[in-house]
């Protein structure tokens, strides 16, 4: 089995949150004696006291950890900053670009529909999404198993093998890849095709998702759908998905259906004026207006690979939720087996793997929820 124990490093600014145990969650508003939940108030306050080390050093430079055992929060600290150049102090909500760990958000928007019948697990993404139809793979060079795309202007691909389905989407084996340089494993020789994604997939900030997907329709695949795992934007394929399948826009389906029932009152895309003097500031300069990483302005482009903005006691209820088997304090989000499901390693034992997030030499698997599928396994 896997462990249900979930670290959670939210930016370089980084926000911690671990839960033990699935239990209601009356109480993950407020901290209560640690000592009668099981812990020591001694040991805790050295975590306190490492935490505040590092910080000193800047980078980064600021932290809020959140521990809580049966539903029950035993600790909750900030420490450091949540703007370091103006010195201003972090606090225990304050509100930070989550980044990657938008993807579990969207992953568990995704299975609510599964679950509801109206999502298909194994249909093919292009049953939801025509424009995805019939991509093209890039070919492999047979003696190396290289990628044959030496420049851009090439052009050498095969048929898909089967279509990619959402499951694909869901555990990063769909063929699809990041557009960035930083995702592109030197040693798989797939740096051209992320540099293609990077100058065609058009992650546009004033362009809604469904513009974001049609310019995937015009590049190939880099591995056979099922073949290969491989860190990707599927989940930001998978909120157009949702906007197609629920028939509202990717935003208002997470407040309606997920954030507003687990009363996740200080997540979404982006954070309204009233709540600025809680974001936790990026290093350096801050994003310009309407730029990618500036979330002060309502969003045009909902993405669920890492434009959601949340705070540790509003992810704790989250995970708690799951941890829970799908429900808090009354609201049931997911079936039970579908919670399960998404904390099971999903790869099959003879996937290839391309980067250094998962597999048997690392003692991790993955799950159909991002990285609460990248537990080590462990006998429970």
């Amino acid at each position: 089995m896997l462990y249900q124990r979930f670290t959670i490093l939210l930016t370089a600014l980084a926000a911690l949150t671990l839960l033990v145990d699935s239990a209601l969650a009356d109480d993950l508003q407020i901290v209560g004696d640690p000592d009668t939940l099981g812990f020591s108030a001694k040991r805790l306050a050295r975590i306190t006291s490492w935490f505040e080390t590092h910080t000193k050093t800047g980078d980064p430079s600021g932290f809020v950890v959140g521990i809580a055992r049966g539903g029950k929060l035993a600790y909750l600290q900030p420490t450091g900053f949540e703007d370091h150049d103006k010195k201003i102090p972090m606090r225990p909500d304050s509100i930070f670009r989550i980044g990657s760990m938008s993807k579990q958000i969207t992953s568990v928007a995704t299975m609510m529909l599964v679950d509801e019948g109206k999502l298909d697990l194994d249909a093919p993404v292009a049953q939801y999404l025509p424009g995805l139809k019939d991509m093209q793979v890039v070919k492999k060079d047979p003696a190396t198993g290289d990628p044959i795309l030496l420049d851009l202007a090439q052009k050498v691909f095969e048929p898909a093998r089967r279509a990619m389905t959402i499951r694909d989407l869901l555990r990063n084996t769909s063929g699809l890849v990041c557009g960035m340089g930083d995702y592109a494993d030197p040693g798989f020789g797939n740096a051209a095709v992320h540099l293609l994604y990077g100058a065609r997939a058009l992650f546009r900030r004033d362009k809604p998702i469904a513009s974001f997907v049609a310019s995937l329709g015009t590049l190939p695949l880099l591995h056979q759908p099922g073949e290969v795992w491989e860190y990707s934007i599927g989940y930001d394929v998978l909120g157009r998905v949702i906007e197609v399948v629920s028939g509202q826009p990717f935003d208002q389906f997470l407040q309606n259906r997920l954030f507003a029932p687990l009363g996740m009152v200080d997540t979404g895309f982006h954070v309204p004026e009233e709540k600025l003097a809680r974001l936790v500031a990026v290093p350096g300069a801050q994003p310009p207006p309407l730029s990618d990483g500036d979330v002060a302005t309502p969003q045009t482009f909902f993405s669920g690979g890492g434009g959601i903005v949340s705070t540790v006691p509003d992810f704790l209820r989250f995970c708690q939720m799951l941890l829970n088997g799908g429900e808090l304090d009354g609201a049931r989000i997911l079936k039970p087996e579908t919670a399960r499901l998404m904390m099971t390693n999903s790869l099959p034992p003879d996937i290839h793997l391309a980067g250094h997030e998962a597999g048997p030499a690392y003692g991790t698997g993955w799950g159909l929820a991002d990285a609460f599928g990248l537990a080590k396994k462990a006998a429970a």
